[in-house]
């Protein structure tokens, strides 16, 4: 698999994007991205590249939501 680098104008963007992306795997795999990491953390899901993309996405979500929440503290 190819490695693709996407730029985005803003973190929102970048949120908005990861989260379509989440909905795709959970669709997919009828599961929820947090039930998900849960499983997958806790070594029950194989590391398929899929499962690993459905994880490191999940990862980005949680982190880009942690920044605009921050961001949004210091505007409010």
């Amino acid at each position: 698999m190819r490695k693709q680098t996407i730029h985005y104008t803003s973190p929102l963007d970048a949120l908005i994007a990861v989260a379509k992306r989440l909905s795709l795997y959970e669709t997919q795999q009828n599961m929820d991205s947090e039930e998900f990491f849960t499983q997958y953390t806790q070594g029950l899901l194989s590391d398929e590249a899929h499962f690993i993309e459905w994880a490191n996405d999940y990862r980005h979500y949680l982190a880009l939501r942690q920044e605009l929440e921050q961001r949004l503290k210091h505007v409010a």
